[in-house]
């Protein structure tokens, strides 16, 4: 075994709305002076934003002490925090304030307007966790791969399998009726296992076409989105993973100074666990992303990107009986990719618990058939 191979940094972004005694969204001003306890696009949209951690175990307990510092204050005010992905009732459109922001970061709150007409407030909404990680120089080195190539190729191989964390973790199968228009309510069944991931989700008006011959191509193709007016900026690419550059996060600097690490953002917010995600979760999307950056590199040509769109989306839906990836169905897809995964992690029983516990879920009850069911949720 490589010595290096568990080794690298870890990140998580967690967003949660704050809600008030009567579970309805807060109307009150961002209360937090802490830079780890962020905005999203709204005044009451809280992201709690981790240091880079030398470990999954770390991270989750830095996002504990900020969840916890969080809650302390929200309790002062009789606020919560919903832990769902899915929001709460909303009147109406009133009650989504955008992020308040002036003087020389007064861009943001533009940007923030822009969008709200492009896609509604309440698509803006949608809340979960954003996975971020690098590997340790050494384990690149030793697997002899330059670093922007590899996190390249490794941005491929995520999403061309996104489907399967999509499976394997989405958290939100029910919604208020409230979300689809004004004066409607009541807890409604989605058809979907998470709505952020579905169709009705987080994503562009378009499919993108990206250039992915090499990473400069990769941003160029982005750049000329950008450019013809049909993105705002490359924060608002909406796909399931994304490479990012060390500290101000741009194209510029992800040309100039190279990939940092990567980010996946299709995990749902788990009501079943007090921080919103497992663990266990965690530590399968560390051997995922490492066992993909070990597979063939490949063309990821436009079809590709849309069927990898499809196949994310499809991983969606609650009813899986009759989804298939590449033809086959997508719990025998899932099944064989996790054997694939137990066969390269073989010799390190360790990780064999973590798949097998990704494997059970497929076998006995889904995370979103337990929300569905009504299991006991954290609030």
């Amino acid at each position: 075994m490589n010595q290096f191979m568990f080794k690298g940094k870890f990140g998580l972004e967690r967003e949660t709305l704050r809600v008030d005694k009567n579970n309805r969204l807060a109307q009150t001003l961002h209360p937090f002076q802490d830079e780890n306890l962020s905005r999203d696009f709204c005044e009451n949209q809280l992201e709690i934003i981790t240091p880079v951690c030398n470990s999954i175990s770390e991270v989750m307990s830095s996002l504990a002490m900020l969840d916890k510092k969080a809650r302390e204050i929200l309790k002062q005010n009789d606020e919560s925090l919903w832990l769902y992905s899915n929001p709460p009732y909303i009147q109406n459109d009133e009650e989504i304030p955008i992020a308040k922001y002036d003087g020389m970061l007064s861009a943001k709150h533009d940007y923030r307007i822009s969008l709200a007409r492009r896609y509604g407030k309440r698509m803006m909404l949608y809340s979960g966790i954003h996975f971020n990680f690098s590997f340790s120089e050494e384990y690149l080195e030793n697997l002899n791969q330059e670093k922007n190539q590899a996190y390249f190729r490794l941005s491929k191989q995520v999403s061309k399998y996104s489907w399967l964390l999509v499976l394997l973790m989405s958290a939100s199968p029910m919604y208020d009726l409230s979300f689809d228009k004004d004066n409607a309510s009541g807890m409604a069944f989605s058809g979907y296992s998470s709505m952020r991931n579905s169709k009705r989700g987080y994503w562009n008006q378009f499919i993108p076409e990206l250039d992915y011959s090499s990473l400069a191509s990769y941003i160029n193709s982005i750049q000329n989105y950008i450019k013809k007016g049909i993105l705002f900026s490359a924060g608002e690419l909406y796909l399931p993973v994304r490479l990012k550059p060390k500290g101000e996060n741009s194209l510029e600097k992800l040309l100039n100074t190279g990939v940092d690490h990567i980010e996946l953002r299709m995990f749902d917010l788990n009501p079943l666990e007090k921080l919103g995600v497992a663990q266990k979760d965690l530590e399968f999307a560390h051997l995922f992303l490492i066992y993909l950056l070990n597979l063939e590199d490949f063309n990821f040509t436009p079809d590709l990107q849309k069927q990898a769109i499809e196949n994310h989306q499809n991983a969606a839906f609650y009813d899986i009986s009759n989804i298939k990836i590449n033809h086959i169905s997508i719990l025998d897809s899932a099944n064989n990719f996790l054997d694939a995964m137990q066969g390269f992690f073989k010799y390190i029983p360790e990780t064999q618990k973590i798949i097998n516990y990704q494997r059970n879920k497929l076998n006995s009850q889904r995370l979103c058939e337990k929300i569905k069911a009504g299991s006991e949720i954290y609030v």
